[in-house]
């Protein structure tokens, strides 16, 4: 998970504590750059795609100064932030992001691992805090 925020100005125009690094996106740009394009590219999940064995799983660190989540999801949608949801193209939230609580959270620094994938096909994992961070994860049996 990587974001460049820009501790001085996400602070002053979110709360205290919302960022953690001296990022090179300020908060006037995050928000300039996701209203003329549905996205920021610095928030992001990297890699976007990625491929494992069954059983295997994926630890997810988080390399930014903002929280974000790694949530397996259904479907892409939405997250918790209804104004990034709207900003982003994305206004339905994901079914599975109305269950994400601060113990979902990972703050900057952190690291979760996700349970061993019991079934081969693809699955999906967003942020449901910045909705347009997104993996797509292959499973495959050998």
């Amino acid at each position: 998970m990587l974001d460049q925020c820009d501790s001085a100005s996400f602070n002053a125009g979110i709360g205290a504590g919302t960022c953690t690094t001296a990022g090179s996106v300020t908060l006037a740009a995050f928000n300039a750059e996701l209203a003329a394009g549905q996205t920021v590219a610095a928030w992001k999940f990297d890699p976007a795609t990625v491929s494992i064995t069954l059983g295997g799983n994926i630890l997810a660190t988080n390399s930014g100064g903002e929280k974000h989540t790694f949530t397996e999801v259904e479907e892409f949608g939405g997250g918790i932030v209804p104004a990034l949801n709207t900003a982003s193209g994305t206004p339905v939230e994901a079914a599975e992001c109305k269950d994400v609580t601060d113990a979902n959270m990972i703050a900057p620094g952190g690291s979760m691992r996700t349970d061993a994938e019991t079934k081969v096909g693809t699955h999906k994992y967003q942020c449901c805090i910045h909705p347009w961070m997104r993996e797509t994860v292959t499973v495959t049996g050998s």
